[in-house]
């Protein structure tokens, strides 16, 4: 697998808890999590990514 340029989350929090998104070769969008220890890839077609950015864009947050 070719190593992936990571772009950390504008929405980062204070800390080791960020999002970071790539693209490989493919066109698939790779998702992981800096504070998981099993540094786990989740891959999404972009068209799958888009809906996932949506939805988080369009509900509301608790907290």
């Amino acid at each position: 697998m070719p190593k992936l340029t990571w772009q950390k989350s504008s929405y980062c929090a204070q800390g080791n808890s960020c999002v970071h998104v790539a693209t490989d070769t493919a066109g698939t969008i790779q998702l992981t999590e800096s504070s998981d220890p099993t540094r786990a890839i989740l891959g999404a077609t972009p068209r799958a990514f888009g809906a996932l950015i949506h939805v988080l864009k369009e509900t509301p947050h608790r907290g």
